[in-house]
């Protein structure tokens, strides 16, 4: 009995003390936890109000090639020999480059796995240069065939596979930048991730996530451009496009005329002044209103083919219709048009 008794008090000390020692800890991790939290408040506190000693700006312009941050308005150097964050190595060229990184590539929405995922070379080769045995080739050949197929393991991650495969094929056809390229991929992710493909093929909403995205960028293409490198009719693409545009509620501005008249004068050759005359038509045409209800890319092409005749940079129609893709027809209608409105703000 005096054992036991002996045993329970022991117990229940030892219950004591280690009550006290978790309270005590806990006590100890929360004054730290609040000095920590003060200590980033203050220095988030500081970040936000740094401002020139000077004149008091708040535009501070960071200068990484010397180190320094420069007050905009005043010239005054608020800081200097600021840590560098960049490589410590120097390349001069993209082979110097690859081979000096030692990072992989940034992620991106325009890869299904967002390029996080490992691939086995097609090399051959072992990490000395040597070449494989035909039975090595042989294994590590079923390895990638089982890689890829663990790299798109259910059905979601094969339409998306196969969707962003299709936007970076036709935005290679029509020349669109890489932030088109993501913009269409995120659009397309979004539309997969809502469910609104049901009912709809894939080809046909990652069309219309294109177009959707060229016309964000301010770098539009006509939908008769889209319907040559897609696989899908043109009516089924304006179909689709303006039910993703409705579903999603994208913010998609009317196409303007002048945001194709770089890409025909670069086409056609023509000079700078001919593209500054053509954008010089437009303006007035929209002035005048005669934008209203007409097709962007055939007062653009009317306006390059109008400007060209105004500064002896001499394109025939035809020329200008194979560039923009529309009838010598349009673009003889729209040309009389854009120099009556031209006529009429000259006039007293």
């Amino acid at each position: 009995m005096e054992n036991d008794r002996s045993q329970l008090l022991l117990s229940h000390t030892m219950t004591d003390s280690v009550r006290r020692f978790t309270t005590d800890n806990a006590r100890v991790r929360k004054q730290d936890n609040e000095k920590t939290d003060g200590k980033q408040t203050a220095e988030r506190g500081h970040e936000e109000t740094v401002a020139c000693p000077e004149c008091g700006s708040t535009t501070l312009v960071s200068d990484t090639e010397h180190g320094e941050t420069v007050c905009d308005d005043c010239g005054l150097v608020v800081e200097e020999d600021e840590i560098d964050h960049g490589p410590e190595w120097r390349a001069f060229n993209s082979s110097e480059k690859d081979s000096k990184s030692r990072v992989g590539a940034p992620t991106t929405n325009m890869m299904h796995d967002k390029g996080l995922s490992t691939n086995i070379g097609w090399q051959n080769k072992d990490a000395y240069g040597r070449s494989l045995s035909s039975r090595q080739r042989e294994k590590m050949q079923r390895l990638r065939t089982w890689n890829e197929r663990f790299r798109t393991r259910d059905s979601k991650e094969r339409n998306l596979k196969q969707a962003l495969g299709e936007i970076d094929r036709m935005a290679s056809a029509l020349g669109l930048p890489d932030n088109v390229r993501e913009t269409a991929s995120v659009i397309y992710r979004r539309a997969l991730n809502d469910d609104l493909l049901p009912g709809r093929s894939i080809e046909g909403v990652a069309t219309s996530s294109l177009y959707a995205a060229a016309r964000m960028a301010s770098t539009p293409r006509s939908l008769d451009e889209i319907t040559t490198v897609s696989r899908v009719e043109k009516d089924e693409i304006a179909r689709t496009y303006r039910y993703v545009v409705r579903e999603l509620k994208l913010e998609i501005k009317p196409a303007d005329p002048e945001q194709y008249v770089p890409r025909f004068a670069s086409d056609l050759g023509l000079s700078d002044e001919s593209e500054r005359r053509a954008r010089q038509l437009l303006k007035t045409a929209k002035k005048q209103g005669v934008h209203s209800g007409k097709s962007p890319v055939g007062l653009a092409a009317a306006a390059v083919y109008a400007a060209s005749l105004l500064t002896n940079d001499k394109v025939t129609q035809n020329e200008v219709s194979d560039v923009a893709n529309i009838s010598e027809v349009t673009i003889r209608n729209r040309y009389h048009e854009l120099l009556e409105a031209e006529e009429q703000i000259q006039m007293p």
